[in-house]
């Protein structure tokens, strides 16, 4: 299916609605709880992932949701998740991943990260202006999820998730998301150090947050947390 057929069946609120919930959990979602999370019938729910599944933006699969093995324990559930890969639309066509790719191997090539890093320190400063360094995390995780990073919080000493009003027991603010997901696979050392300091402008220096680099599979490289002099 064409990215532009794809982006379309989200036109629908109800699908824009499911398609939303399923990526904000980060993981497989069931139907009844895509139903109950997007405030429809399961038999709505159904027929609506699989369209979203049958145009790639979902992946779906099947496993047992009772977390029981061998007889008793019941048929798999059908369970869903974003897909992989990218869709995008552009009229007229452009291709700005291309000369981004060819920038970052040019750069590489010629070890300009120190001057790559600057660059997009001084762009982080301008685009937060005259404002003052974040104020903490609930405010850094507004500031992410404008610019698509997809950020949400870690709960203390685990991997769960936290509520999303426990900034208090957060260690960290993760993001599902990079912005610069294609370039940065290309070039990792590079793209990874550019994302960091563009954020690093953006929170602002000597605030109460910081940003630092803590890569991990399938998220951004970068994790957002309380300044050391703000801890306690």
């Amino acid at each position: 299916m064409k990215d532009i057929d794809a982006i379309a069946l989200l036109q629908d609120p109800v699908r824009r609605r499911l398609y939303g919930y399923v990526v904000a959990q980060g993981r497989e979602v069931g139907r009844n709880e895509a139903a109950e999370g997007a405030g429809v019938t399961r038999t709505l729910a159904a027929h609506h992932l699989d369209k979203l599944a049958e145009a790639g933006l979902l992946a779906s699969g099947s496993r047992r949701l009772t977390g029981r093995t061998g007889p008793g324990a019941g048929r798999p559930a059908k369970v869903y998740t974003r897909a992989e890969g990218e869709r995008s639309v552009s009229l007229p066509g452009r291709d700005y991943r291309t000369a981004a790719e060819l920038l970052a191997e040019a750069a590489e090539e010629a070890g300009l990260d120190a001057v790559l890093d600057a660059a997009a320190r001084r762009r982080g400063e301008a685009l937060r202006g005259s404002a003052e360094p974040c104020g903490g995390l609930e405010e850094a995780m507004a500031i992410l999820a404008a610019r698509g990073y997809e950020p949400f919080l870690e709960a203390a000493g685990g991997d769960a998730e936290a509520p999303a009003d426990a900034t208090v027991t957060a260690t960290v603010v993760r993001m599902r998301n990079c912005p610069f997901h294609a370039v940065a696979e290309a070039f990792p050392p590079l793209v990874c150090g550019m994302n960091l300091a563009l954020l690093e402008g953006l929170f602002g220096v000597g605030g109460p947050v910081r940003a630092r680099m803590d890569a991990r599979p399938g998220e951004c490289c970068v994790v957002v947390e309380p300044s050391k002099s703000n801890e306690h």
